[in-house]
């Protein structure tokens, strides 16, 4: 993918993500016992930090850096808080245990994904010059 499609969909995940937290401290807090509302945060939060992780991913590709780290970067941040961010949400909102033990593959993904953009970054650093 590009750059411009990376930050768009760090832009409708961190949009999405708004709306998941507005929803998870106005429309659930009587639902959700303290646990679970904790997990439902939790979720909301790593869902916004790789939202703006995929942004840097966007940037460094329109920077020219849109080689197989920058890509690598991306898709492990959309698939991890997809996995881990989901799971999160889902165990959160039905107290379906099992989907707790699927959660560290997500982290797993996310944890790929900032390796791979240290490596993106350092390559991007090469190529545009000295460092800012």
């Amino acid at each position: 993918m590009n750059g411009t499609t990376w930050v768009r969909i760090g832009a409708i995940l961190g949009g999405l993500g708004v709306i998941a937290g507005a929803f998870g401290a106005h429309g659930l807090r009587e639902y959700l016992d303290e646990r679970m509302q904790a997990i439902f945060e939790t979720a909301v939060r790593y869902q916004m930090y790789h939202a703006l992780a995929l942004l840097a991913v966007g940037l460094l590709a329109m920077m020219g850096r849109n080689g197989t780290s920058t890509t690598v970067a991306g898709w492990s941040f959309l698939v991890g808080t997809l996995i881990f961010s989901g799971t999160l949400y889902g165990l959160s909102l039905s107290e379906i245990r099992w989907l707790g033990a699927i959660t560290p593959i997500g982290g797993v993904a996310l944890i790929v994904g900032w390796f791979a953009l240290a490596i993106a970054a350092g390559s991007a650093a090469k190529v545009t010059g000295p460092e800012l």
